[in-house]
């Protein structure tokens, strides 16, 4: 063999490595964008059914990017709603390749409460008690966690004109622009303010007077979970590609 065919094999060779390396290496990588999401989860217990609380308080953090900026739900103010409050976990805990870095925190209130799906009125103990776990507990932590965004989840049994919408609790609010954004990048969610929440006090008013962008989500706890799932699912995806 002469020197030029040697170096014409060894070439080959060179080349078939190279692109052995590169492949692996892309695969590994890819590997690795798509678990990140469920690799840096943690658990908070908060506070624990006390006699004083009424119930208890807990947060998943690190849901998506934990690199990233980071937005915080809050499910179970009013537990009635805990039908799309359970919709947002299944959601959002299985999405993946998200952008930001998202705490979730859940309020679970110990008092007996049925569902809107049982046609009962939304005036029991209950939904005092949520709220009041949302101020005594759940604000104090959001003020101080370094949020670009907080979104609560509601339901409501059809009273308004809207099935899906998004609102900020004060017109004006910087709140009121990101929920603007994700009112006109979905399809189903639309921006409308019913002017009146008897939450407000307790969590999103108070928030967007310190500083930090607090909207609701309201969908219409009458549709099919399949539409449910589906709303929620561009709730996540606009909240997700907003430019803070």
């Amino acid at each position: 063999m002469n020197i030029r065919k040697f170096r014409i094999i060894l070439l080959i060779i060179l080349i078939i490595v190279s692109v052995y390396c590169f492949v692996t290496i892309s695969q590994m990588a890819h590997h690795s964008e798509s678990t990140s999401d469920n690799t840096t989860l943690t658990h908070e217990i908060i506070v624990n059914n006390t006699t004083e609380s009424l119930g208890s308080v807990e947060v998943i953090r690190n849901v998506g990017n934990p690199n990233s900026k980071k937005i915080a739900y809050v499910i179970g103010v009013h537990p009635l709603e805990n039908d799309t409050h359970k919709t947002l976990l299944k959601v959002l805990l299985s999405s993946s390749n998200l952008n930001y870095c998202y705490d979730i925190y859940i309020i679970n209130v110990s008092e007996n409460f049925s569902s809107y799906g049982q046609l009962l009125p939304d005036d029991e103990p209950g939904r005092d008690s949520g709220q009041n776990l949302a101020l005594k507990y759940v604000y104090p932590l959001i003020s101080k966690g370094s949020y670009e965004l907080v979104v609560d989840v509601h339901a409501h049994g059809g009273a308004y004109p809207y099935d899906t919408f998004v609102f900020s609790p004060i017109d004006g609010a910087l709140a009121e622009s990101y929920g603007r954004n994700i009112s006109q990048s979905t399809e189903n969610i639309s921006y409308y303010n019913p002017n009146h929440t008897t939450s407000g006090p307790y969590l999103t008013v108070p928030l967007n007077q310190h500083g930090i962008p607090a909207i609701y989500y309201e969908e219409n706890s009458f549709l099919s979970q399949n539409i449910k799932d589906n709303h929620m699912l561009e709730l996540i995806h606009a909240v997700d590609n907003i430019k803070f």
